[in-house]
């Protein structure tokens, strides 16, 4: 499934929002400890990250390195720029291998093996669906019609695309991608390795609401994370939040569809279309949120089950145990909460599948 969206604007998808403060405190009140928070923009968003440690720490230095690594990673995955590495891929009109950076690889390649596990409904192959439903650099105006959207399918899908060796190969010419929906997951997984390969434990490093994070807080609890809640004409009780996350290492990602959407001659579309039909998902899923080790892997999930009923996506996901998902779900005038594992709070639940 395709989250549709620009990559380069704030708010267009709806994710995680965090739980968490800005104090000292003591390990056992013997060994004082700090916690160093930054923040700063990227990918048309904005990061946060707190690391909780006794170390010396140069806010700068690592600030200054982050930046750097995530200039970068948007040169390469970034549609908007015509210089960027996916945009000299996508104007690639050749069947021959083309060679690509390590991140650009590891990034297409994940979204190959989680194409496959979600038998297709996420999927990176969709360049040209975005552009015509009117999202992306090159967006057309008006709702497509039928014969242009058949023309597209015939070269989208996962299975014209391989990674193979450190390079990309198109099985047809035309196929184009954008990794909208990985490429923030994948963000947070590189400067949350790059953190740890200082030595540092107590982690939380966000990316326009895609998280990840290992050890504790300042207060030696749980890292929490909230789940909004949407609209009070579409969530629950008008609270902030629908559900809490807490554990001390995992990922976790929320997709949803009530806050990104256009306006086509009138029409209002929600922000996922399905791969396979090419049309806009119609379901009463608000949004999902996923727990996983990785938040490359939860980015993606989140994004493949918004294009299915929460029946359909529990089949598929309960095949994979280290994936944990929260679904909240529109039933008439009803909003419920669906749980399939992970170690979620729910603030005020009305119904629970575990």
């Amino acid at each position: 499934m395709i989250a549709l969206g620009n990559f380069f604007i704030i708010n267009q998808t709806i994710k995680t929002q965090l739980l968490l403060g800005f104090l000292l405190f003591c390990f056992n009140c013997s060994t004082p400890v700090t916690q160093f928070s930054f923040n700063g923009e990227t990918m048309g968003t904005t990061y946060n990250i707190k690391i909780v440690t006794d170390k010396n720490f140069n806010t700068k230095e690592i600030k200054t390195s982050i930046d750097s690594i995530l200039v970068v990673f948007n040169r390469q995955m970034s549609t908007w720029d015509p210089k960027s590495e996916i945009s000299t891929f996508n104007r690639w009109n050749s069947l021959d291998s083309f060679k690509v950076s390590k991140h650009f690889y590891d990034v297409v390649k994940e979204a190959l093996t989680i194409s496959k596990k979600s038998q297709g409904m996420f999927d990176i192959t969709v360049f040209d669906l975005l552009s015509i439903w009117g999202f992306g650099p090159n967006p057309k105006s008006g709702i497509p019609e039928k014969n242009k959207i058949d023309s597209v399918l015939t070269y989208t899908g996962f299975q014209f695309l391989s990674a193979e060796k450190n390079s990309l190969i198109k099985k047809h010419k035309k196929t184009r991608i954008d990794l909208n929906a990985i490429a923030k997951g994948y963000g947070v997984d590189i400067i949350f390795d790059y953190i740890k390969s200082l030595g540092y434990e107590n982690i939380f490093v966000e990316i326009g609401g895609e998280v990840r994070f290992s050890g504790h807080n300042r207060n030696l609890d749980k890292w929490s994370i909230g789940l909004e809640n949407p609209p009070s004409n579409l969530g629950i009780s008008g609270e902030p939040f629908f559900g809490i996350f807490e554990g001390e290492s995992a990922a976790v990602a929320t997709s949803a569809n009530y806050r990104n959407f256009v306006d086509l001659d009138g029409t209002i579309l929600g922000h996922t279309i399905n791969p396979k039909t090419g049309f806009p998902v119609q379901t009463n899923v608000l949004s999902v949120s996923v727990v996983a080790e990785t938040c490359i892997e939860a980015d993606a999930w989140a994004t493949a089950l918004m294009s299915l009923s929460y029946e359909d996506g529990l089949k598929i996901v309960d095949n994979f145990k280290n994936i944990g998902v929260a679904w909240l779900v529109k039933t008439g005038e009803e909003t419920r909460i669906i749980l399939k594992k992970g170690d979620f709070r729910i603030i005020e639940p009305i119904f629970e599948m575990k």
